[in-house]
């Protein structure tokens, strides 16, 4: 066995030279993306502080009815922020919300055009299935490195860590709406003269749209997954109190820090999940 280790495939170390070659040379890319991530993740945030909470929660509260139309949903969003206020990790839920925010748009403006895209060229999405499986299964310490060199401490390099381990959801899901769009659709819309491009956003994505919102809400579960992970790399938000509960074996703050994380879970996921998805009840 020792000729094998002796020959050792330098992956590391071809690894390495990438992320040195791309901080020598690419360093305004990397700047400009911090840049324009940091600005989105700082309106976000101004839009969820600015008011006072009772606001944001009156708001939110409106916003639950207009989306379900359930007295009951409104009751459970506007309690679970307020025991959330009550029980002082108001600013921090703020700070969690803009990241898996920003996390989510991210991830749908790539993820459901790549998946359209895979959907209508089965040889780019074989190359892609592989991929996707690495960038969800990969320990994300290990793309985490990567990300706090390129990026420096702070939300950014959280963020792009909760994207690469969230995004191949909405490739998948899009891929998966829109390829399984019944022929005899696509062949009414063509009889009747439809181009590509009309067919796309006449049909298929309508069609897809149920699969479409599944991975918007597969997306919001994976990144409030990554809070803690995100932590370790300066971003503010829920993981920071978690770390600290952990570090210190403090069960109290451990607890309530994970009952503020479900009700966030909760109440995002009924808010975007689609009613053909089993929306709430």
């Amino acid at each position: 066995m020792d000729w094998l280790t002796d020959n050792k495939i330098p992956i590391g170390k071809w690894a390495k030279t990438l992320v040195d070659w791309l901080t020598d040379n690419a360093w305004w890319l990397f700047d400009a993306v911090s840049v324009g991530l940091e600005t989105m993740i700082s309106g976000i945030l101004w839009l969820l502080q600015a008011p006072h909470p009772l606001a944001v929660v009156a708001i939110a509260g409106a916003l639950a009815y207009g989306v379900r139309r359930k007295i009951s949903f409104v009751a459970f969003v506007v309690a679970a922020l307020l025991l959330i206020i009550n029980q002082g990790y108001w600013e921090e839920t703020t700070e969690t919300v803009a990241l898996v925010m920003a996390a989510s748009i991210v991830c749908m403006v790539i993820g459901v055009p790549v998946g359209v895209a895979a959907a209508h060229r089965p040889r780019l999405f074989a190359f892609l299935r592989p991929v996707l499986d690495l960038m969800q299964t990969i320990p994300t310490f290990v793309y985490l490195i990567p990300a706090l060199i390129l990026f420096g401490l702070g939300m950014v390099p959280g963020l792009i860590a909760t994207v690469i381990f969230a995004i191949p959801a909405p490739i998948r899901l899009t891929q998966l709406g829109v390829s399984s769009t019944p022929t005899h659709l696509l062949e009414a819309g063509q009889a009747f003269g439809a181009t590509k491009t009309q067919l796309l956003w006449k049909i298929e994505l309508p069609y897809a749209l149920p699969q479409i919102m599944a991975g918007l809400t597969q997306t919001i579960m994976l990144s409030l997954s990554m809070v803690v992970i995100a932590a370790l790399v300066g971003a503010d938000g829920l993981g920071v109190p978690t770390l600290r509960a952990l570090n210190t074996v403090n069960i109290a703050k451990g607890f309530e820090v994970g009952v503020a994380i479900v009700l966030i879970a909760i109440v995002l996921d009924r808010f975007f999940r689609s009613d053909e998805n089993g929306g709430a009840k």
